[in-house]
């Protein structure tokens, strides 16, 4: 019998991404944020989740892509990570995916090198490929460039 796993998706800059779903702790719509001073630039700002302070950060600028346009609300995926609970701004929720293991594949070459040590692999869907996020390297609060200059 083949092992599978789910994940919960979502997407940023019309590409599908992934994260385990034992990791995730709730998917919510938009939340007020505070600012925070001299915060790295990934961190978006601080949001009160019932209570718990949750640190925001901010994915399109994690994977370098364009920044989200104005006026367009992210989404939040609050995921389990070894700092505690961590959000994840995204554009656009997903669906809850059972992937087999035999799907998968190391991450594509035409990925950039810094970005590539966050992008844990790819399932390869019927219809589009679902880039596997590595919580823990996405949740980190340095710049992409500096956690990528670290590492060599």
């Amino acid at each position: 019998m083949a092992h599978t796993s789910q994940f919960c998706t979502f997407y940023l800059d019309k590409l599908l991404f992934g994260v385990e779903l034992k990791g995730v702790q709730e998917v919510i719509r938009s939340l007020d944020m505070t600012k925070v001073p001299l915060a790295p630039g990934v961190v978006s700002g601080l949001m009160n989740l019932r209570g718990q302070i949750v640190t925001a950060v901010d994915l399109r600028r994690r994977l370098e892509l364009e920044p989200r346009a104005a006026g367009v609300p992210a989404m939040n995926v609050v995921v389990r990570s070894d700092d505690g609970a961590i959000s994840l701004l995204v554009d656009e929720i997903g669906d809850v995916v059972e992937v087999e293991q035999d799907t998968f594949e190391p991450p594509p070459e035409t990925l950039r090198g810094s970005v590539r040590t966050i992008i844990l692999g790819v399932h390869k869907l019927d219809d589009r490929l679902m880039h596997v996020l590595d919580i823990e390297k996405a949740c980190q609060m340095t710049d992409v460039a500096e956690t990528a200059a670290a590492g060599r």
